[in-house]
């Protein structure tokens, strides 16, 4: 791992014994006689913050690792970590706008906005030259993400989660006003991987003049109170656009 990449452990020790000796030769082999091509490639590592939709107090940090399908498309596998320890907690799907644009009205009720993530400096891509970040960033702006998560481990600030996957996974949810994610979840982050997300945020302004109005924005709006929108991040339906149509429930 880049040195300059602050370690973020898992916050729950999953249950079950420690790995025995039959693992760890079964693993041995594994490296020596199979392939692993399918998890090539999933090299840009992201990290934000998700909630599930219509959930708004459980929220959670989440590591991405993602690999590029095409340019309309990347692929990300999600963990609480970016240790060996971390666990493997869900999926993630990213399309362009212009993909997007092209699902029925049905499905793209499961698609949330990354606007804000991008220009409000909470999604960071650490250990990448600033230069480098706000050009992935760029990349990012007007897409759209299809998550779901499969494990909930808890919080880095300080409320444990599940040891093992339990329930049906989530569909999970973008943030997309200031206020709407905990302070304190955030600051534990930045804190403790060396995070600037005020500064972030100020070098991300010159993206805002290529933001395009999304949907989404709204879906929870009403689920938090004392929020406050930020440049950039308006939802189609008050653009004049018509709403998406109706919302799944996870």
């Amino acid at each position: 791992m880049n040195r300059k990449i602050g370690k973020r452990p898992s916050p729950v020790t999953a249950a079950g014994s420690p790995t025995g000796g039959w693992l760890s030769v079964l693993e041995n082999g594994a490296k020596l006689l199979q392939n692993s091509s399918p998890l090539r490639g999933f090299d840009a590592y992201v990290v934000g913050f998700h909630c599930p939709k219509n959930e708004p107090d459980m929220q959670m940090e989440a590591h991405h690792y993602c690999r590029a399908v095409n340019d309309d498309l990347l692929q990300c596998v999600l963990f609480d970590g970016n240790t060996p320890e971390a666990n493997l907690i869900g999926i993630e799907y990213i399309i362009s706008g212009s993909l997007f644009a092209g699902l029925p009205a049905d499905e793209q009720a499961y698609w949330h906005p990354h606007n804000f993530e991008v220009l409000s400096g909470q999604l960071a891509a650490p250990g990448l030259p600033e230069i480098v970040e706000t050009s992935l960033m760029k990349l990012l702006m007007n897409s759209y993400g299809k998550t779901w998560h499969t494990w909930h481990t808890g919080r880095h600030d300080g409320e444990a989660g599940d040891q093992i996957p339990l329930g049906d996974p989530k569909l999970m949810w973008s943030f997309n006003r200031d206020g709407e994610c905990d302070e304190s979840l955030k600051k534990d982050r930045d804190r403790a991987m060396g995070i600037d997300t005020a500064a972030n945020r100020d070098r991300r302004q010159r993206l805002v003049a290529g933001a395009r109005p999304q949907r989404g924005v709204n879906a929870m709006k009403d689920q938090f109170d004392g929020t406050t929108a930020i440049p950039g991040v308006v939802d189609m339906s008050d653009d004049g656009h018509p709403p998406a149509g109706p919302r799944p429930t996870s």
